[in-house]
């Protein structure tokens, strides 16, 4: 049997007990490796390991001891419960062999979960797989995570759904980073919200989000704020490479141009403004008082509304390639910064 796209997220997290085998492969180990410790805890529980109802061997260990599969399959524990024979690093030398492990299985063996790398179509281990009444075949491919799949990994962090603006800056972190890496991300914004009642908010998104990512953006906004037209297309690109998605980009530029406005317009000055609260480096917080002081309270609120609007336009049915709106949002703003020395704002063009 063959499962894809929802159907098979949600078997492998709670397999049918009455199947005798599961496949699943992918180029990806990380995420095979994941899926196939959810399925394995679904079918033995939490303690089935310690237990010893697990039992864990590998395609070469096969090759060694054909007979090992069977014997792992027939054995009976000391403790009571559903064991799993867990195969990992099979290739399509062992279709045979698990084709009569499958066809010998009855209820009250030890299920069979077996793990490979990716398998083409023709693969004689998969095709086994995918034609057994009684086995189920999974691929796992390098898709980004659903919103099935985020809304899973918010559920076991303990997160309620959070409102669209969290929800959107979490869908970037989720296309940017690694599976496992996105996991142990948003397990962090779990232990970051204990406790705390209060919505989930991009900014607390951020603070927990990997530091490349978050330097990488630091970099683009650091550019727009001086004005440095020039590097605003490249250092795009990269962010787009990694995954970022331009929603996610706005919500870091309104939040960026939110704490420049403050600044400028505080009563005390940029660099009282920005001594307060969370302490920053001192060569961030240096870089961010020439930025507040260039732009100029009036010129920040323009750059704000724009990014709002834009913030709209991205979140809108247009089918313009988001990307672009954000990047054409962006290389303008530079062209409002005002030198340090001119003693005068230079015209906001419109964007």
């Amino acid at each position: 049997m063959i499962l894809r796209g929802a159907a098979a997220l949600r078997y492998l997290s709670r397999p049918d007990p009455g199947h005798a085998g599961l496949l699943i492969h992918g180029a990806d180990p990380m995420r095979v490796a994941m899926k196939r410790a959810e399925a394995i805890a679904a079918l033995i529980g939490p303690e089935g390991e310690a237990e010893l109802r697990l039992a864990r061997m590998s395609g070469a260990d096969l090759r060694r001891d054909p007979a090992g599969l069977s014997d792992a399959m027939l054995a009976r524990g000391f403790f009571p419960g559903p064991r799993v024979v867990f195969v990992e690093e099979a290739t399509d030398g062992l279709a045979d062999l698990m084709a009569d492990a499958l066809k010998a299985w009855r209820k009250g063996d030890a299920q069979i979960v077996v793990t490979a790398g990716a398998l083409p179509a023709k693969s004689t281990l998969r095709k086994m797989f995918e034609g057994h009444a009684a086995a189920v075949a999974v691929a796992l491919y390098d898709d980004p995570p659903g919103p099935e799949e985020i809304a899973a990994e918010l559920t076991r962090a303990g997160l309620p759904r959070p409102p669209a603006a969290a929800s959107d800056a979490i869908a970037a972190l989720a296309a940017a980073l690694e599976p496992g890496d996105f996991r142990q991300t948003i397990q962090k914004i779990g232990l970051y919200k204990w406790g705390d009642t209060t919505p989930l908010t991009p900014e607390d998104v951020a603070a927990c989000a990997p530091a490349t990512i978050e330097a990488e953006a630091d970099d683009l906004l650091a550019a727009v704020a001086m004005g440095r037209t020039e590097a605003v297309p490249g250092l795009v690109r990269r962010l787009e490479g990694q995954g970022v998605q331009a929603v996610a980009l706005c919500i870091a530029a309104i939040r960026h141009f939110r704490m420049l406005h403050a600044a400028a317009t505080d009563p005390a000055g940029a660099e009282a403004a920005l001594s307060r609260g969370k302490p920053l480096p001192p060569r961030l917080k240096e870089a961010l008082v020439v930025q507040a002081r260039n732009w100029g309270g009036d010129a920040l609120e323009r750059a704000l509304s724009t990014l709002v609007e834009t913030d709209m336009a991205l979140r809108s049915q247009s089918k313009a390639p988001a990307m672009a709106v954000i990047e054409r949002a962006l290389i303008r703003l530079t062209y409002n910064v005002r030198p340090a020395t001119s003693g005068r704002p230079a015209p906001v063009r419109g964007v």
